[in-house]
């Protein structure tokens, strides 16, 4: 999983063909209950970017795409965004593997 760092960089991942970003934040229990399964969801789905996405450090962007809860997977191909899966409720695996299976059609 890359980890943004800047405005910058967030521009240039969006050019990119197909990108997950997970908006999360360290402080998140229930985002830290996804830590052990995230390695293996990426496995699963290599033809996707995935990219961290720090809530606190970015709350610009949270606020642009309506994210106000986490954690948070939002997608896009070609910088257009094709599905979301924003809640403030914990997801679980099948959850999140449901929600990449309808986004990577």
């Amino acid at each position: 999983m890359i980890t943004l760092e800047s405005d910058d960089q967030f521009n240039q991942l969006m050019n990119e063909n197909q990108v997950v970003l997970l908006f999360s934040a360290d402080w998140c229990p229930d985002c830290r209950v996804l830590e052990p399964v995230l390695p293996e969801i990426e496995q699963e789905f290599q033809t996707w970017k995935f990219v961290y996405v720090d809530r606190d450090q970015f709350i610009h962007r949270c606020a642009e795409y309506d994210v106000f809860g986490i954690p948070s997977f939002l997608a896009f191909q070609e910088g257009k965004e094709v599905g979301r899966f924003v809640s403030k409720k914990s997801k679980s695996r099948e959850e999140i593997e449901e929600f990449m299976n309808k986004v990577n059609r």
